[in-house]
């Protein structure tokens, strides 16, 4: 199994390094970074990454996923423009994935005005030119996976790489209780008697 995951210029660390991680060490899921040019980049809490692609390299046939980290770049015209890559994706019935300011490259693309998603916020995404899907937004802190496309808040890491392994058929026992272990820091606290 094949993972694309695209990094750009101030991509957001936290959003996609569980998911890489635990794709390649514990699953066996070969991981390809690529950038938008196929030049190195920096994330927001300065580390660099060699990049393995470029965007216009990426083949779907070569891939069972594309997944699209966000950042800040998303909300700037640096942002790049990815709809074809994912538009040729979607067509080979690819699994599609976003996070955070990743999601508006979805939307850009027009896919999820067919297909349930989350993201930041509504309003991130109503300002959208272009984006048709307001009907089928969820308003909710978890990921949300709906016919291979897969999209989360910036603040869903961990629901994030649990409901894109799901779409992978990767879904396990194990993998629900990584995904409770994960998320027990946002139970409530108890206090000792």
């Amino acid at each position: 199994m094949r993972l694309a995951i695209v990094l750009h210029e101030g991509f957001a660390d936290w959003e996609c390094a569980l998911l890489m991680a635990t794709a390649r060490a514990h699953l066996g899921v070969d991981i390809e970074v690529v950038t938008p040019d196929g030049a190195p980049v920096t994330s927001m809490g300065g580390l660099d990454v060699s990049a393995h692609l470029s965007v216009d390299a990426l083949d779907p046939a070569g891939f069972d996923g594309l997944v699209i980290c966000g950042g800040a770049i998303w909300g700037t015209t640096d942002a790049p423009d990815l709809s074809a890559t994912i538009r040729s994706f979607h067509r080979e019935k690819r699994l599609i994935a976003a996070i955070c300011g990743g999601v508006d490259a979805l939307a850009a693309s027009g896919i999820l005005d067919r297909s349930s998603h989350t993201a930041n916020s509504a309003d991130s995404l109503a300002s959208l030119d272009g984006y048709q899907g307001h009907g089928l937004y969820r308003d909710q802190p978890q990921a949300v996976s709906s016919d291979r496309v897969v999209t989360a808040a910036g603040t869903a890491p961990v629901t994030f790489a649990v409901e894109i392994f799901r779409a992978l058929g990767l879904g396990s026992a194990e993998l629900d209780h990584y995904a409770t272990l994960h998320g027990r820091e946002h139970a409530a606290a108890t206090t000792a008697a």
